[in-house]
């Protein structure tokens, strides 16, 4: 069971947006959302939190984001991606728009984009959800060596193939690992909200929120 995660006092956390706004810092936040159709009972939820994560990390005011996400297989495989945003709520609204469909996993096609990404303007750091991984393990270990910005992966279901591939990324990279599922929304918000501060302000910033997920965060960055 995953360690509970005792969200940070409200009035705290706004103060700490607060100092980040006035920070020169620009990041730059990536996500990859698996859209196959294992995730489709999860869907909802999914687009719950991470609505609520975009607009999170918006709020920060010094952000841009983009959303990769990709599903279908053969002719019919997709892996798209949006602008760079700032407003949180239209990166909000595109998600919604997403609907799950059947296919394979494009873990290693998605990093390649966020490679490239990060390679005409760096990326402070890059998220990963999805459940399951249908991908050669060193395929995607190499593409990740080559990311050059810390992957947070967060795993739903614990699948017994994907987590320790999702793991080894996470580490590979200097990122983080966090399992989640349908019971643990307020855990994965405040991970997210995490991911986002040190994505505005690096680890010093994130250590500086003193929240449990910062914590938990920082446990694993390689810094």
């Amino acid at each position: 069971m995953p360690d509970q995660i005792i969200p940070q006092p409200a009035g705290q956390l706004a103060d700490f947006m607060a100092r980040l706004r006035t920070q020169p810092h620009q990041g730059r936040l990536a996500f990859i959302v698996d859209a196959t159709q294992s995730r489709e009972a999860t869907w909802d939820l999914a687009i719950t939190l991470q609505m609520e994560m975009f607009e999170a990390a918006a709020a920060l005011g010094t952000l841009q984001l983009q959303l990769t996400f990709f599903r279908g297989s053969g002719s019919a495989a997709e892996c798209k991606h949006t602008p760079w945003i700032s407003d949180g709520r239209e990166l909000g609204r595109r998600m919604s728009k997403v609907a799950c469909r059947g296919g394979f996993t494009q873990i290693q096609r998605a990093l390649r984009h966020v490679t490239a990404e990060h390679r005409r303007r760096p990326i402070s750091a890059a998220v990963y959800i999805g459940d399951q991984c249908e991908e050669a393990a060193d395929a995607l270990y190499g593409v990740a060596s080559g990311l050059a910005a810390p992957l947070f992966v967060f795993g739903e279901g614990a699948d017994p193939d994907a987590t320790p591939i999702f793991r080894e990324l996470a580490r590979i990279t200097g990122g983080a690992y966090a399992p989640f599922d349908s019971g643990s929304a307020a855990q994965l918000r405040e991970l997210l909200r995490a991911v986002a501060v040190f994505a505005a302000g690096g680890p010093a910033a994130l250590q500086d929120q003193r929240s449990e997920a910062a914590v938990k965060l920082l446990g694993q960055i390689r810094r």
